[in-house]
């Protein structure tokens, strides 16, 4: 590869892009009004939230109350064996909630029969999907009040003046105790943004240059196809970078959300991001004839996009068919990791399996990009 053909390509690309002032207005002024737009006004509800459970007594009436969580539907429960589990598993997203039942379990809930305190259960959730976080809060609280009562019944006849409930919740919200659902769509709409425009801005390159006759004239210089795929794509890769540090100071400074995680690899991660969503719109573009059929091909993509990534509507609530596909999408594993860091500080060792995915997704794009423009030569 040449250094010295790269940069005059790269050169040649600026300043193409620069000589179109609407196309460089709409790459600057559309993602902060998708994430003002989006950011204030989306709201999601899930269902089957996984939870941990970590069950200290494991006596009869404690196994009952975790099998009642587990039949209901509204979670699916994860036994663990360390409250340092439960702790890894919300950092790391595996779980949504936690619930810590106490080694005196069985015996409180007696003397609650007697008359005596109820027993209580601790319940800890990750408050930064907030309509996820109110709503696992009021399932708990509700399956574990019932569940509690009836074993007050079984253990032992109520004294007299006794508390009618059996269990008390105590809640513990991390990583967003307000209950904020901005901060879970601000971090989503980074991914639909560096998913969506990236693809359709350059889904359209190549086709036009084809109709002009210039992409001919290119195909005919010394430059090899990763060349020219780096010549497409790191302008508007600097470009799209720049964008999410905008994003990133205009959710701060405006609506005062900041990344809990680090900034600096929340802005590495996107902009390897961009790199991927650049490849798969250089592929729609190599593979169309026209403009307007580059442009079908990308709203066609963006459809699924939004509906499957966990932008709008979260995977985990979806058929388990539905779910498997949306793990194809690489805007899947981009959106929880930008949740991940936005909302639970979470750093590169817990966000592994998902940079591992979206590294994956990149080298088979950028070299499918390499050989459909190499087709075309």
């Amino acid at each position: 590869m040449s250094w010295r053909r790269l940069r005059t390509l790269l050169r040649r690309e600026v300043r193409a892009t620069l000589r179109d002032p609407f196309t460089v207005g709409a790459m600057i002024a559309v993602p902060l009004l998708a994430l003002l737009l989006f950011g204030f006004t989306i709201a999601t509800d899930v269902r089957h939230l996984p939870l941990a459970v970590l069950d200290a007594d494991d006596s009869v009436e404690s196994r009952r109350l975790v099998a009642d969580l587990d039949a209901n539907g509204t979670f699916d429960v994860h036994r663990v064996l360390a409250r340092e589990a439960i702790d890894r598993g919300l950092v790391g997203g595996r779980f949504s909630a936690g619930l810590v039942v106490p080694p005196d379990f069985a015996r409180r809930l007696r003397e609650a029969g007697a008359g005596g305190p109820p027993p209580e259960v601790q319940v800890i959730y990750d408050a930064g999907e907030a309509v996820l976080a109110g709503n696992a809060e009021l399932f708990l609280r509700a399956l574990v009040a019932a569940t509690g009562a009836e074993l007050v019944t079984v253990s032992g006849p109520r004294a007299a003046g006794a508390p009618g409930s059996g269990i008390t919740v105590v809640t513990r919200a991390l990583f967003n105790p307000r209950l904020d659902g901005t901060p879970y769509m601000v971090a989503g709409t980074f991914g639909f943004v560096l998913s969506f425009l990236t693809t359709l801005i350059t889904a359209v390159s190549i086709v036009n240059e084809r109709l002009t006759g210039t992409f001919e004239q290119l195909q005919v210089t010394p430059a090899t196809s990763v060349e020219i795929l780096l010549g497409k794509i790191l302008p508007l890769g600097a470009i799209f970078a720049l964008d999410v540090c905008l994003m990133v100071a205009v959710a701060g400074l405006v609506m005062g959300v900041w990344p809990h995680g680090s900034t600096l690899f929340f802005i590495l991660v996107s902009s390897f991001y961009v790199l991927v969503s650049l490849a798969l719109g250089l592929i729609f573009s190599a593979t169309s004839a026209t403009p307007a059929e580059a442009v079908q091909k990308t709203v066609l993509f963006s459809i699924p996009l939004v509906q499957l990534s966990g932008f709008a509507f979260p995977i985990r609530s979806m058929p388990a068919v539905v779910r498997w596909v949306a793990e194809v999408f690489p805007a899947t594993h981009y959106i929880r990791v930008s949740r991940a860091i936005y909302t639970r500080g979470a750093g590169p060792v817990a966000l592994l399996p998902e940079l591992g995915f979206l590294l994956l997704f990149g080298v088979v794009l950028i070299a499918l990009a390499v050989r459909t423009i190499g087709a075309r030569r």
